[in-house]
């Protein structure tokens, strides 16, 4: 409600009551009594006076008188507003309930949520105990909310098996293609780029006993083992990871999710299994080929800057890598390709309704999955070293 009457036009001014305030001063309160048309179209007298009146010391309550009151819209309010917060700047109890029952439904909804300012939101500084609990909760949240996106999509998956489950093949088919030969040049790039830093560092250290030769065993090794999957499995988080999680994000924040429910589509089956079937089937096949671009990268700089053949490279490269080596970083890739699945559909469908949640689930989708990563990276690695793998 902006009026309470219709506003008057310009060329009817004349018609209008003035308006002025009196002010009168009894003791310790001082009245303000609005008379006239408070409308757009008047000729306000200025606040400047009553403002004066509110710096005297003497005063500790405002009211207002509104027997005069004519016609008034939202300038009226505009001007109360004013007053008001003058008046409680300088510790004066405001007193607003001699006004109309209307400028009173107003002013609460004004008042319902008071304007945040940068003074209140530090006037309380967090400890760090607190901070620490926080976070304590929000991971033993995240914990939760996992461990039953996994067990959802495990009953996903026996309802698959048994056929239950509502899965499209086209739409596991488009996720086939963007989860492998679409990443196919970023992990080409960055595969190649890491065999040759592999060659480089090892070159440098192996130079000095002239064992140039073992650079073939290290890069072998080090991409075959763990290097090739998980570079290809940081790049995928990044990747494809990020866009699950803005794909869900997006259709949760256009209610989309809710739309399939309404037809009788379950959301897990529809729009998660499609996307870790993939992921789950293409990263030990991007894990092979970037074995080999890495190798391929090593055999680069070997073969350029030291005094080592093309045959004699790959020579020592197929007597120092075993088909075990292979295997593991195969078995670890696959690991890492459902935890990235994982990390990016459950924080799309975490996601707000908003534009700004979608940046978040993204943002979250990518740290959760490489953090994810690196802590299985590193489990799988201590276990096949008490095993000896």
């Amino acid at each position: 409600m902006a009026k309470q009457q219709a506003s008057t036009p310009h060329n009817m001014t004349a018609t209008l009551t003035p308006c002025s305030i009196t002010l009168k001063q009894t003791e310790s309160t001082l009245e303000a009594a609005f008379s006239g048309a408070w409308v757009l179209a008047a000729d306000i007298p200025p606040l400047s006076p009553v403002l004066a009146q509110l710096d005297n010391k003497g005063v500790k309550r405002l009211v207002f008188a509104m027997q005069g009151l004519g016609k008034w819209d939202s300038l009226l309010m505009t001007e109360l507003i004013r007053l008001i917060d003058e008046g409680k700047k300088r510790g004066i109890d405001v007193d607003t309930r001699t006004l109309p029952e209307g400028i009173q439904g107003l002013l609460s909804l004004v008042y319902a949520v008071p304007e945040p300012t940068g003074r209140q939101r530090s006037a309380a500084p967090t400890q760090w105990l607190a901070v620490l609990g926080t976070a304590g909760l929000d991971l033993y949240q995240d914990g939760q909310a996992f461990i039953g996106f996994i067990g959802e999509l495990a009953l996903s998956l026996l309802a698959l098996l048994r056929g239950k489950a509502r899965l499209r093949p086209v739409d596991f088919w488009r996720q086939i293609q963007d989860c492998g030969p679409s990443a196919l040049p970023i992990i080409t790039l960055i595969s190649l780029l890491v065999g040759l830093i592999l060659a480089f560092v090892g070159a440098v250290q192996l130079a000095l006993f002239g064992a140039e030769i073992y650079i073939a065993d290290m890069v072998g090794l080090g991409m075959s083992r763990d290097m090739g999957g998980l570079m290809a499995a940081v790049i995928m988080t990044g990747r494809t990871g990020a866009s699950f999680a803005a794909q869900l994000g997006t259709m949760q924040a256009n209610s989309e999710i809710d739309a399939l429910k309404t037809m009788g589509f379950e959301p897990l089956p529809f729009l998660v299994l499609p996307r870790l079937l993939a992921l789950i089937c293409m990263m030990p096949l991007l894990c092979l080929y970037a074995d080999v671009v890495g190798i391929a990268g090593g055999a680069l700089v070997t073969v350029n800057f030291f005094d080592i053949s093309l045959v004699q490279y790959i020579e020592r490269t197929a007597s120092a890598i075993h088909l075990k080596d292979f295997s593991m970083g195969i078995v670890k890739c696959a690991v890492y390709g459902v935890l990235i699945a994982l990390s990016g559909c459950l924080r799309g469908m975490q996601c707000g309704r908003s534009a700004s949640a979608v940046g978040d689930a993204t943002t979250s989708a990518v740290v959760t999955g490489i953090v994810f990563i690196v802590i299985a990276d590193a489990v799988m690695t201590l276990i096949c070293n008490r095993l000896g793998i």
